[in-house]
């Protein structure tokens, strides 16, 4: 692979998911390569497809109608133009937009499955979306509309559209018209040649790219719950020898090791760490939520490795219908298009994610009841004097944790075991990839507002308990906390301070515990 400081070459090779995160933010343009091996593999599986066509070769969807419309046959003249309707037909989503990034992750994912050499395209083709990924045009592609079984159909219809100047598309900061954005742009609606129309949708880029963006975000989202579970742990004075490394090493899943190396590394001392411990009886061992983080977070860190992997797969695979093999010819009719592998990994993403949340939701609980919180005032209330009794502290902000997280767990429901048939029964038994993707994003949104507030809590908790300069990565953390909230005396509005975190949390990774010094 031939990658520049702000470039990366397609040559038919595989893309790492950070890659595809590059082109997705738009911090790396795309190139199509010339190796010759490359273009020559795309080249002859469009000659293969265009001498089965020939040949009076049925080819799903080219020279056949579509779906349980595929007995029908068509005259090679109508074939040639066949592809059209399609486009329009799908047109049926609703629902708000998926966000840019998604919907490009999902235009590179489909830039390497044509590049696969598989789909009977044009180089055109390949490179025309790698234009509208540099020149900043995203289609305007509806999230609802996909059972993720024929591929994503509808949504994919809008990238279709938009490429031959029609719907809506984002350019310069704008919803605007495609062609009009085509016009701007300098560039001429594209013209698809057989097969092509049904290429671009039939396949699972837009759970793929999805799905992409959620892995990238809930990597995030995992450091700053460390970073919060580290603070809750010094807020209640809990036990440091919880995260023994003995322990995880009896019990050696990777993540829970890791997670609980960080946190021993968060709560570091050069002090006696049972000064800043509680030390009655009954805090022996401290609760559930705090002792067992590492096998809470634990599972979510190791979950992101192989959901990676299987995502990486699939954004590198052939997954449209069907195939052409460019060394024999054949017509390969299957099922790549099936995002079964996607709704796994998404419905086990949401499902961790959702877990962090309610340990994150927990720790708050913890903190803010003067039952259980050794020793902090009732809801944080830092108020001086008798106007303490007037004050609320985090009191609403425990009820909004309570309310994110119950509806992150009702999430949870796995999408996969929703498949309904449809289409006249041709698609009968579907993945439901894209339910599974749109609900991985949605969990892993309510966590980062979960964390959020949790950061806010535990940072008030700390300043209040006091010794945080005992601990030199905690200190840092209640300062990036306070770089951009401050701290609750009187009651007031919160909301501001909670996105002002998220947007730490999901784009700046404000708190990475490999970042705290």
């Amino acid at each position: 692979m031939n990658i520049q400081s702000n470039e990366i070459v397609i040559n038919g090779q595989e893309l790492s998911l950070d890659d595809i995160l590059e082109v997705a933010y738009g911090t790396k343009r795309v190139t199509i390569g010339a190796l010759p091996e490359y273009i020559g593999r795309v080249n002859t599986s469009r000659e293969k497809l265009m001498a089965a066509l020939e040949n009076g070769v049925p080819v799903y969807g080219v020279n056949t109608g579509y779906g349980k419309s595929c007995g029908k046959r068509m005259a090679r003249e109508v074939a040639i133009k066949n592809g059209s309707n399609l486009i329009n037909f799908h047109g049926c989503g609703t629902g708000e937009p998926i966000s840019i990034p998604e919907t490009r992750a999902a235009m590179m994912t489909r830039i390497l499955c044509f590049s696969r050499g598989y789909s009977g395209v044009s180089i055109d083709l390949i490179t025309r979306l790698a234009e509208f990924l540099n020149l900043g045009i995203t289609p305007v592609v509806p999230c609802e509309g996909s059972v993720g079984a024929s591929g994503d159909l509808t949504p994919m219809s809008y990238v279709a559209a938009a490429l031959r100047g029609e719907r809506e598309v984002f350019y310069n900061g704008k919803r605007m018209p495609a062609a009009d954005a085509l016009n701007l742009a300098g560039i001429e609606p594209y013209e698809f040649l057989p097969k092509e129309p049904l290429a671009i949708i039939n396949g699972t880029s837009t759970m793929t790219g999805i799905s992409a963006i959620v892995i990238d975000r809930a990597r995030r989202v995992l450091n700053a719950s460390l970073s919060a579970t580290a603070l809750s742990i010094h807020a209640l004075m809990g036990n440091a020898h919880h995260y023994d490394p003995v322990i995880a090493k009896a019990k050696p899943h990777p993540g829970q090791e890791y997670v609980a190396r960080k946190i021993a590394e968060l709560l570091q001392t050069k002090e006696s760490a049972d000064r800043l411990a509680a030390m009655t009886l009954e805090t022996l061992q401290d609760p559930y939520s705090l002792r067992c983080s590492p096998q809470v977070l634990g599972v979510l860190h190791d979950a992101l490795e192989w959901i990676t992997r299987w995502v990486q797969i699939e954004a590198n695979s052939a997954n449209d219908n069907p195939l052409i093999d460019p060394d024999s010819g054949a017509v390969l009719m299957g099922g790549n298009f099936y995002g079964g592998h996607i709704v796994f990994a998404m419905d086990a993403l949401k499902s961790a994610l959702a877990s962090a949340a309610d340990m994150s939701d927990r720790q708050i609980a913890l903190m803010v009841d003067p039952h259980v919180n050794r020793g902090l005032p009732a809801d944080l209330v830092r108020t001086p004097g008798d106007e303490a009794m007037y004050n609320h502290g985090f009191k609403a902000m425990s009820i909004s944790s309570s309310a994110l997280t119950a509806e992150a767990l009702k999430a949870t429901m796995p999408a996969a075991s929703f498949s309904r048939s449809t289409e006249s029964h041709n698609q009968d038994k579907v993945s439901m990839g894209t339910i599974g993707a749109r609900d991985a994003a949605r969990v892993c949104v309510l966590l980062e507002r979960v964390t959020a507030i949790h950061l806010l809590a535990a940072a008030q908790a700390c300043e209040i308990r006091g010794n945080v300069n005992a601990r030199p990565r905690i200190a840092e953390i209640v300062r990036r906390v306070r770089s951009l909230a401050g701290p609750v005396i009187t009651d007031r509005p919160m909301d501001g301070d909670i996105e002002s975190l998220v947007r730490a949390i999901a784009g700046d990774d404000l708190f990475n515990p490999d970042t705290l010094r």
